[in-house]
């Protein structure tokens, strides 16, 4: 079996983003909104960055998932944080969606831990769309403004990676990293069924 190269720039960028969680916390905390929301950007765009130089150079390493959704949780946690601290106003009648979608966030951690005692690191094509989506509404809400439409896009799209998400996690044997989507794992259990 040979050994991963996990000495790589995606994990580089991977680890950064978890190395600045606790001080983008450190802002929230001090109400310091204009460094939380630089040091978030650039945590977002490393985010975007990291997946592509992995697939573009082929740096795709196990170690390498695990720690970027690692990271990526602490991403968005501390964005989750950060929009309940600063831009709790701009939501008004639409905060119900960011609950129900934390609640799947959550459920989804549930279901990981209780199942396979690891954070998920599935890798799902609704996950990075949704992901992206929700990035890209992060970045514009904290260096402009809140975009109603952006938001309900990332919140659907949000809540259908989720559950297909939870879905996968529930009739799995194994956690799986790049597992793709449904699709692909109810194709996979078929074809070893059939031999």
């Amino acid at each position: 079996m040979q050994k991963e190269n996990i000495y790589n720039v995606p994990n580089f960028l991977s680890f950064y983003r978890l190395l600045t969680f606790p001080l983008i916390l450190w802002f929230i905390y001090t109400g310091e909104e204009s460094l939380f929301a630089i040091f978030l950007c650039v945590n977002l765009i490393t985010d975007i960055l990291d997946g592509l130089i992995a697939r573009s150079f082929n740096l795709q390493t196990k170690f390498g998932a695990r720690l970027d959704s690692l990271a990526d949780n602490g991403t968005f946690i501390a964005a989750f944080i950060g929009v309940f601290t600063f831009k709790i106003d701009d939501f008004a009648n639409s905060i119900w969606m960011l609950w129900l979608f934390i609640g799947f966030y959550i459920l989804g951690l549930i279901v990981s831990f209780i199942k396979f005692k690891q954070y998920p690191s599935l890798h799902l094509y609704t996950t990075k769309i949704g992901g992206y989506v929700q990035g890209i509404f992060i970045f514009i809400l904290f260096a402009w403004s809140y975009n109603e439409y952006m938001f309900y896009i990332a919140m659907i799209i949000g809540y259908i990676s989720h559950i297909e998400e939870i879905t996968i996690l529930l009739i799995s044997n194994e956690m799986k990293t790049d597992a793709k989507g449904l699709y692909w794992i109810l194709k996979e259990q078929k074809k070893l069924v059939t031999q």
